[in-house]
């Protein structure tokens, strides 16, 4: 079994997989298309690189190079917010101080 906090989100970021995340979306409601795994896959990326989630806007960028989304694409991907969707089906631990920048 997978440890998760009382919020739902992992403890070890290191227990993701992308059953996972499929498993976390079909609870959040969303149904994930190649442009959630484009934004999903940088956090991921970035994670392990910096060792720690990337703040919104490096995600929004990434997305707007790779597919010409605007600013606001990351929103409309995740609904109910970066940190409540986006770092939750990516496998982040929950952010305790935030800036969506």
């Amino acid at each position: 079994m997978t440890a998760i906090d009382a919020e739902g989100y992992l403890i070890d970021p290191a227990d993701w997989s992308e059953d996972l995340a499929r498993r976390f979306a079909a609870a959040e409601g969303i149904a994930l298309t190649d442009e959630h795994w484009l934004a999903i896959r940088f956090m991921r990326d970035w994670l392990e690189q910096h060792q720690v989630a990337p703040d919104a806007r490096h995600v929004m960028k990434h997305l707007t190079q790779t597919t010409g989304a605007g600013r606001n694409r990351l929103f409309e991907l995740f609904p109910y917010g970066y940190v409540q969707q986006a770092c939750k089906i990516a496998g982040m631990k929950r952010p305790r101080a935030w800036s969506t920048g």
